[in-house]
């Protein structure tokens, strides 16, 4: 069984916390989530906290126990804090401006990409760093990956969209021809 699971999840002062109908709801100063509960996994409010029990021995239940209090977890950071993602573009003329909710990216292919992103993100264009921010971790991350995936990062000249956490190893070109 998970240990994760058997944690109770804290709801900070400033953060309201029910359940409905197999259904958790996290509202707090930077937005309101859902999730709606795997099956086999019940969630309750006690003492502030939301705890999550386990209905079943299945190991698909067993599996949904760690990930509900994972994600309510994740909920509950991302309405206080908030959840932020960057990426950095590196290639000559390789740029990236918002206008609104679209996100234009300039790299190097002949006709520039347009993204719209979604309401729930925040997109922030400094010089070649994208920083996207929203209540939703999962959010944050799937539109992350949608904009690396436009132009991964190549291994010998490094060129391409990638986070700035991620490290590219790079490979040796070719060498020179002997006479």
């Amino acid at each position: 069984m998970s240990r994760i699971g058997k944690q109770p999840v804290t709801v900070p002062a400033g953060v309201k916390a029910s359940v409905s109908n197999g259904v958790v709801h996290v509202e707090g100063p930077k937005g309101k989530l859902d999730y709606t509960l795997g099956a086999g996994v019940q969630a309750a409010i006690q003492d502030g906290k939301v705890v999550v029990s386990i209905v079943g021995s299945d190991n698909q239940t067993r599996a949904n126990f760690g990930t509900a209090r994972a994600r309510i977890n994740n909920m509950v950071e991302g309405v206080t804090k908030g959840w932020k993602r960057s990426l950095e573009l590196f290639g000559v003329g390789y740029n990236a401006k918002i206008q609104g909710q679209a996100l234009t990216l300039a790299v190097g292919f002949s006709h520039e990409v347009k993204m719209d992103l979604p309401k729930e993100v925040k997109c922030n264009v400094v010089k070649n760093t994208i920083e996207l921010e929203s209540a939703d971790r999962e959010l944050v991350g799937t539109v992350a990956a949608r904009i690396r995936k436009v132009q991964p990062p190549e291994p010998y000249l490094g060129k391409g969209i990638k986070f700035t956490e991620e490290k590219v190893r790079r490979k040796a070109g070719k060498t020179g021809k002997k006479a």
